[in-house]
């Protein structure tokens, strides 16, 4: 067993769920490579030190290049806004540092770009974080689809919908502020890599987005509130996205239902411990969807708990990301969803937008 020293940029929301995910990883999975709380790196000295000490980090700064050069950290997650994704990556790359980034990969395509090839050339391990994806429900979702148990898929129908932005009273934010934040840079990508995972890739996209609430208290809307989108896959299914901050009583509504030739899917996030799975069998009187509760039989879910129907949290997605992230440091192979997996994602985004100001089909390749 090897210690490996982890340094995390950014202690908010989600540089709280990665230190978290580390500190626990080794003991849920009993990693071979187990890893250590190095140091974390915020925006002033006193925020980065009330992380150190929050957290249980070694040490603590407020300069991204002190925390990526240190020789004690092995391994870099950034937790920091997106345009911050691209110049840190490129610096720890070139120190052949692993590299864990949160969605999206940087703040713009050409930043995506950029970022694969940097990873690519420097050969070591990288991996965006769609966590969502990664729940024991959907893992065997996409068994279930990779095996043929519902058949050629023929549709796919995705969301990721929540409110925190529906009050029109709700004052204006840095979410309110620049494409890179808004629903499309923010929400979208998600359900976009759920769909890629699930369906394979996208060949053409029609879109449209929309500023509900275009004042707030507080500053001028200048990025989407929600955004849908047609799309076909390269497999010849249909398919259509719908993603949205203003999608009132929606909390976390990753939901997406897949139609095939033998049965069909569908999940809700707000219910992740579940999944409902139709098949054409049987008596047509009896059929219907059954509910399947995840259990110690489903990918992921054994070493967090025995019982079946106890169910995993949203935390625990993120530890099974810190798994699989150390797996591919310790093996040397790469992990889904690598950087180009997540620039994958930012192509499909750029064509919805593209499209959207063309009133047109855009083709994913074009982009």
């Amino acid at each position: 067993m090897t210690d490996i020293g982890v340094g995390i940029l950014g202690g908010g929301y989600m540089g709280k769920a990665h230190a978290v995910a580390m500190s626990s990883v080794g003991a849920i999975f009993n990693t071979g490579l187990r890893p250590r709380l190095e140091m974390v790196c915020a925006t002033t000295p006193e925020s980065a030190e009330r992380y150190r000490a929050a957290y249980g980090f070694a040490r603590a700064t407020d300069d991204w290049r002190v925390l990526v050069e240190d020789p004690g950290v092995g391994a870099v997650v950034i937790a920091s806004p997106q345009e911050t994704h691209r110049e840190i990556a490129e610096a720890a790359f070139k120190l052949g540092k692993p590299v864990f980034c949160e969605k999206p990969l940087g703040a713009s395509l050409a930043d995506s770009s950029a970022m694969v090839a940097a990873a690519e050339a420097s050969g070591v391990v990288n991996m965006v974080g769609f966590n969502y994806i990664r729940t024991p429900a959907s893992q065997f979702a996409r068994k279930l689809i990779a095996d043929g148990e519902i058949g050629d898929i023929t549709w796919f129908r995705g969301e990721h919908t929540e409110d925190f932005l529906a009050d029109p009273q709700a004052p204006a934010t840095w979410r309110t502020t620049g494409m890179a934040n808004g629903t499309m840079g923010d929400l979208a990508p998600h359900m976009i890599n759920g769909a890629l995972a699930l369906m394979g890739p996208i060949e053409r996209v029609m879109g449209e987005y929309e500023t509900v609430h275009a004042t707030r208290p507080g500053g001028e809307v200048n990025n989407d509130d929600h955004a849908q989108m047609m799309c076909r896959f390269e497999n010849g299914a249909m398919g259509q996205m719908y993603f949205s901050r203003v999608s009132t009583g929606r909390k976390m509504g990753y939901a997406y239902e897949i139609a095939g030739t033998k049965g069909a899917i569908r999940f809700d996030q707000e219910d992740q411990n579940a999944l409902w799975l139709y098949r054409m069998e049987g008596p047509k009187a009896t059929r219907g969807f059954t509910k399947i509760l995840t259990g110690p039989a489903h990918p992921d879910y054994e070493p967090f708990c025995q019982g079946p129907g106890h169910g995993t949290g949203y935390q625990d997605q993120i530890i099974i990301e810190a798994k699989d992230f150390l797996t591919a440091i310790e093996s040397g192979e790469a992990t889904w969803p690598t950087f180009r997996d997540g620039h994958e994602v930012n192509r499909v985004i750029a064509a919805t937008l593209a499209s959207a100001d063309a009133k047109a089909w855009q083709n994913i390749s074009d982009f």
